[in-house]
């Protein structure tokens, strides 16, 4: 196959009707394709979370990254949007829902669509992809170091939001957890948790903590990046994705 593609900024229906922009990667070569939400981290809708959609495409998936920040930020940089969402504690809840299902409707209207969609989000996306698969209708959701699923914000940390244990047994698709065996939001001891009542729920889950890695290992704009962690997540991610998006 080719790696042909197209990205683009587009616009998009979020939530309450909002228009939001949105970084859409879509592949040119390829027949009926699943689709991927990505969820940006807090720095925001920058250059590395872009990357990463076109990354999706260019494995063969439709890709779309909603920019969380368009309301309180049209037009900012990402160091400039994102201290302002900081400053009000974060995306709502509701809001990230809304505007995920914006993006997911999005993608299963284009022509080359195969109506599968699964999500991915990375440090406080993480959180939310896992918001997002207890809320919407999904195939598939990966979590990447996801804090405060389980536990909530030390005092002093702008990000005010709530644990989403609650939600467990809502959650509608398999879940792909990767975390670092160092990191301390999530903690070794918060994702155990967390695998604890995806056991006790009967969900689909798999796991993978990586020794000697911290959170954002994944980054490699970091010090935090883990080159051998980074590429075995990258594996499984590919592999989880293709087990629930492609179709014969």
């Amino acid at each position: 196959m080719g790696d042909a593609m197209r990205a683009e900024t587009v616009r998009i229906t979020g939530h309450g009707g909002d228009e939001i922009e949105a970084y859409l990667a879509q592949p040119l070569d390829r027949g009926p394709c699943g689709g991927v939400v990505v969820i940006h981290h807090m720095p925001g809708y920058d250059e590395a979370t872009k990357e990463m959609t076109r990354r999706m495409a260019a494995h063969g998936y439709l890709a779309i990254c909603p920019n969380l920040y368009t309301r309180e930020a049209p037009g900012a940089s990402p160091d400039d949007a994102a201290a302002a969402v900081r400053a009000r504690g974060g995306v709502p809840d509701e809001r990230l829902v809304g505007d995920v299902d914006g993006a997911r409707r999005h993608l299963v209207s284009l022509q080359s669509s195969n109506d599968k969609v699964a999500v991915i989000g990375y440090c406080s996306g993480g959180r939310q992809a896992f918001l997002a698969a207890c809320s919407l209708d999904l195939d598939a959701a990966v979590d990447c170091y996801g804090a405060f699923v389980v536990g909530t914000p030390p005092d002093g940390m702008p990000l005010k939001v709530s644990p989403l244990l609650h939600l467990v047994n809502d959650l509608s698709c398999p879940l792909l957890g990767l975390f670092g065996a160092d990191d301390q939001h999530p903690s070794p001891e918060e994702t155990a948790e967390l695998e604890k009542a995806l056991s006790a729920a009967g969900k689909s889950y798999k796991f993978q903590t990586y020794e000697g890695a911290g959170h954002a290992f994944f980054n490699t704009d970091r010090p935090s990046y883990r080159a051998e962690a980074a590429k075995d997540g990258w594996g499984r991610i590919w592999d989880f994705l293709a087990r629930y998006l492609v179709t014969s």
